[in-house]
């Protein structure tokens, strides 16, 4: 997500562990779910707690990708568009897409003593995790229709018995010129540019409860620091992060970072990203000895996951690159400044047999073509970018297949950017991507979030009954996955 574009600033202070030691930490697992995926449909049908609105767009409708570049947009800040023994939470390693809410990953979490339960937001753009607390203006937590099946909760500190507030004179405290005296309760501020979105209040510690995920689990309690978000603004109210925020980046007091520091896990995380929108996190994975890797491009002043492309092939045609881009979880689409993106798209095109769609300002991408009965979009031209050390990175998933009343059309997922380069979860799609902050590299393999390959972190098949609330799509005009997976593959 854009949260990445902040005004909350840490010192870095990543924890490096010799190597031996890393690998006998556990990994903490979590699976991920889409917004859009059908298991989480289906699951929130069946509980049919809420009547749907009926402007929700319906999967693979104009309506449906372009709420989700508006989200980015909005979300991402400085003008995305120029047009605008492994460790596991302690409900299971499973995250996912939910409908209505931004195009964002989810996985639930449990806070406190007595514990409680929020449904949170992925992203590796941001730090801090912050959750809805003793609020004086937050998401509402009953009545909406996110709240399907999955009670929206608020934390207090106040109810749980091992909470703590973090004082001014705490070496994580960023907004100590806020404070009026050294043990005063610490503020904090986190402003999303351009996009009218922030979270304020308070920085508490608690236990977050974990558990190991080996054949005899056991559970584990981490004290971590946290944003108590007493009041939010912008999209927090209504459709991204409406129970919380958790923040993957680099800064010291994002929960890797915490939870590396004191030994728990190895300072690296993993997330799977499958095309049915069933997804993991593994915090401690490390990846494996096949995986392919590219130093990360740090930032000192904010470092973010940045990497360098060197070159992208398209069909045919190998495009010289080297560019910077942010490997960015929060993002739906991907993003690309001029001239690279002119010449990825004009090569795209020039490549493609089908005819062009004749532009639609609905649709947020440029290169869209009719698919006819006798269209062949096997044959259109596959995409792969080229990593700084030499790493390839084929794109398996860089076609948005849409329907209208009347037609199907396919569209090349890739957005003009007016500042930034983002890879985001379209060219994420069938790989394990690695954060590995240890050895400042990203790794990525080929894999299938329900390979067996480490039976721990992986389960063959999701289960339905711990998944977080669905937004149902509606129903008179949608394509399914299994029409745009034999419709759209991909060549190189």
């Amino acid at each position: 997500m854009p949260f990445f574009y902040s005004f909350f600033h840490f010192f870095l202070l990543i924890s490096s562990f010799p190597s031996s030691l890393a690998i006998a930490r556990p990994i903490f697992s979590f699976k991920m779910h889409h917004r859009f995926s059908d298991q989480l449909k289906n699951w929130s049908g069946v509980s049919g707690k809420f009547t749907l609105p009926d402007s929700w767009p319906v999967k693979g409708t104009i309506e449906y990708y372009a709420q989700l570049a508006f989200r980015d947009r909005f979300f991402r800040g400085q003008r995305l568009s120029e047009f605008d023994g492994p460790l596991a939470f302690s409900d299971g390693n499973s995250s996912f897409r939910i409908s209505s809410l931004g195009f964002l990953h989810y996985t639930t979490v449990q806070l406190g003593t007595p514990g409680t339960k929020f449904m949170v937001a992925l992203d590796t753009g941001s730090d801090l995790f912050w959750v809805p607390c003793d609020c004086s203006r937050c998401a509402p937590t009953e009545g909406s229709p996110y709240a399907s099946d999955f009670e929206l909760s608020v934390y207090s500190p106040k109810k749980s018995s091992t909470s703590k507030t973090v004082p001014c004179n705490n070496n994580l405290c960023a907004q100590r010129d806020q404070c009026t005296e050294a043990f005063g309760n610490c503020p904090y501020v986190v402003s999303y540019v351009s996009a009218e979105t922030s979270t304020t209040g308070i920085l508490i510690e608690d236990l977050l409860h974990l558990k190991t995920e080996h054949k005899h689990s056991e559970p584990i309690q981490a004290y971590i620091t946290f944003g108590c978000g007493q009041v939010q603004s912008g999209s927090f109210l209504d459709v991204a992060a409406p129970n919380g925020l958790f923040g993957l980046g680099m800064e010291q007091i994002s929960v890797p970072s915490i939870l590396s520091r004191e030994g728990l896990m190895a300072n690296s995380f993993s997330m799977c990203f499958s095309d049915d929108g069933v997804g993991r996190i593994n915090f401690g994975d490390k990846g494996s000895l096949e995986q392919e890797e590219t130093p990360f491009n740090l930032n000192q002043l904010h470092p973010n996951y940045n990497i360098t492309v060197t070159s992208i092939r398209v069909g045919t045609t190998l495009i010289d690159a080297d560019i910077t881009a942010l490997f960015d979880s929060g993002t739906s689409f991907s993003y690309f400044t001029d001239p690279i993106y002119s010449k990825l798209s004009a090569s795209f095109h020039a490549q493609t047999r089908d005819g062009r769609h004749p532009p639609n300002p609905r649709i947020p991408f440029e290169y869209c073509y009719n698919m006819s009965p006798d269209a062949n979009a096997s044959l259109t031209p596959g995409i792969s970018l080229t990593m700084k050390g030499g790493g390839p990175f084929p794109v398996y998933d860089p076609i948005i297949v849409i329907s209208t009343q009347n037609e199907l059309i396919y569209c090349l997922a890739v957005v003009k950017s007016a500042e930034l380069n983002i890879i985001g979860q379209n060219f994420m799609t069938g790989y394990r991507i690695v954060f590995d902050r240890e050895k400042l590299v990203l790794g990525w393999k080929k894999f299938d979030c329900y390979d067996i390959e480490e039976k721990s972190l992986f389960p063959m098949k999701p289960d339905v009954t711990t998944v977080p609330p669905a937004v149902a799509a509606g129903v008179d005009i949608f394509i399914s996955h299994r029409l745009l997976t034999h419709l759209v593959t991909h060549v190189s």
